[in-house]
Order: structure tokens, then sequence, then C-alpha cells
């Protein structure tokens, strides 16, 4: 069982919750999360979650991490304007998110 902020996903039984609520993914949608968050906190190139995820070294579409992408944000209630799951750098790659960057900033010594 991965858990990371919110979201539990069970890669055995490939289930998602976000919450205490189940969601739904496709298998694409649930193997791109996955790769993701078994990797949270860390970049994740696009090269990687093509070979990860779609099991191929070569592009197929520019738009096909993108698309599932959305499609994922959309389920974990993310939003790509104010990322607080799933962060894009440019140029570079994804990152789940280990924190809610949103989150206001905690003092030092604080809890």
């Amino acid at each position: 069982m991965l858990t990371v902020q919110n979201v539990r996903l069970d890669p055995a039984a490939r289930r998602v919750w976000v919450g205490p609520q189940e969601v739904v993914f496709s298998r694409k949608e649930f193997d791109l999360l996955h790769a993701l968050m078994s990797r949270a906190g860390q970049l994740v190139t696009r090269d990687e979650l093509m070979r990860d995820v779609w099991d191929t070294t070569f592009w197929t579409s520019s738009k096909t991490i993108d698309v599932h992408l959305g499609w994922v944000r959309r389920k974990l209630g993310d939003d790509s304007r104010r990322p607080r799951l799933i962060t894009t750098v440019r140029g570079q790659g994804l990152r789940f998110e280990a924190e809610d960057l949103t989150a206001p900033a905690r003092r030092k010594g604080m809890p």
C-alpha cells in the first residue's frame, strides 16, 4: 500500500482512495498514478513514463501523457493551475509531491 498525502494506492488490488472515498481509474490512469506515487518527491521524466506506463521507448503522441494526466488530476481533485499533488516541472517531467505545497508553511517548532 502506498500512501502519499491523502491518496492511498493498493498496487496488488489496483484500487485508489482519496481520503475515505474510493476513486476508479482506467488501467493506464492507474499505471500513471502508480508510476508517480511510487517515486513521490522525485522528478519522473516523460521518457520514463512512456517506458514504464506505455511500455515503449518512442512517442506515440506528444499529448498521450498530458491527456491521461488531466484525467488523473481531475479524479484526484487536483487543480493543474494550483497543484497540490502532481506538479509539472516544465521541460523536465512530473513529480507527485510528498507534501501539500499549497498548505500554509509551518513555523519552526510548531506542530
